[in-house]
């Protein structure tokens, strides 16, 4: 279903304080137009940050110079509309993020007709979205706005694989913090879009006690202990390799636990032994294939780090036609 077309102010760059703690009123009008930024923040991405991401994918395709084939063969006003276009089925995610990055490039207003929304399954051929603004700017901001939307609409597409495998099961499919340096907010937006859930988004909203922190501290409730009395509102997930282990990480009192490379046998005498009294959570081992094996043991989530450092992307293209 298409929306009609929106215009859309272009962006004037980040302003003052722009992704520097601006409140939570003011930073809705930092660049971007603010029903763009609204749409994002319900999203529950970050504006400023989306921008940001926006100028430093099309500061680093420009290198501080100009696109130089489109200025030599694209006349100053002329105007096209261009359609984003899955080349392949899958789930899409990042529309905003890519009018974002479009709006960072548009020195005019630009109108936007959107035919999807973000989280659809899509078939080969869809039209996603639709911009017709200057031939110029669309040009130059394709590259770097198709980057993000594949990305994103890749791991989309991977997430709901394993959330259409793990249907019926208490289990959710979660991601990690194997992500992108400067795009991890993005790329777990995106499993959310695929039907996954997030882990933790940084080392301090949440703890997680490894191999090597119990090592350090002389053992798992030593480690659990520590972090507790240094961070008590904290959630804190341990991470075990033994059934051995996780019996002292239940008794310390773990908000949630780690089964690493349990096979799904392991899995299930884990869940026996805890009783409901924290959250499981699989991980190692972990593949399409065993993924409703490992679900129907009753653990609460898969961790799959792959979601966000190997999907692959989801082959999008831009076509320019002739504005209507």
């Amino acid at each position: 279903m298409s929306t009609p077309d929106l215009p859309l102010a272009p962006s004037d760059g980040c302003g003052d304080g722009c992704a520097c703690g601006a409140d939570d009123e003011a930073y809705l009008e930092c660049g971007l137009d603010p029903a763009l930024a609204q749409l994002l923040a319900d999203a529950g991405l970050d504006p400023l940050e989306v921008e940001d991401i926006a100028n430093v994918a099309i500061q680093e395709d420009l290198a501080g110079g100009v696109d130089v084939t489109t200025v030599a063969t694209i006349p100053e006003d002329a105007v096209a509309t261009a359609d984003f276009v899955a080349r392949e089925p899958g789930v899409v995610a990042g529309l905003r993020v890519a009018e974002a990055v479009m709006s960072v490039v548009c020195e005019e207003e630009f109108e936007v007709e959107r035919h999807v929304e973000d989280g659809e399954r899509v078939t080969e051929g869809r039209t996603l979205l639709s911009i017709t603004t200057r031939t110029r700017d669309l040009l130059t901001a394709e590259r770097s706005a198709l980057n993000l939307l594949c990305r994103l609409s890749g791991i989309a597409t991977a997430a709901r694989a394993w959330a259409d495998v793990l249907e019926g099961t208490v289990a959710k499919v979660r991601d990690t913090r194997k992500t992108t340096p400067g795009l991890r907010s993005l790329e777990k937006f995106a499993v959310r879009c695929g039907g996954g859930v997030n882990h933790r988004m940084s080392l301090s909203d949440a703890a997680l006690v490894k191999d090597n922190h119990v090592v350090a501290a002389g053992g798992v409730a030593q480690a659990f202990k520590a972090v507790r009395e240094s961070f008590p509102d904290v959630p804190i997930e341990v991470e075990v390799d033994t059934l051995h282990q996780l019996r002292e990480a239940v008794d310390a009192g773990a908000d949630l636990i780690l089964l690493d490379n349990f096979t799904p046998g392991e899995c299930e005498e884990a869940v026996a032994l805890v009783r409901g009294r924290a959250a499981l959570e699989a991980s190692g081992r972990l593949t399409l294939d065993n993924a409703r094996a490992y679900a129907d043991t009753g653990v609460d989530f898969l961790a799959v780090g792959a979601l966000t450092h190997s999907s692959p992307i989801l082959d999008i293209g831009l076509d320019l036609r002739a504005a209507e």
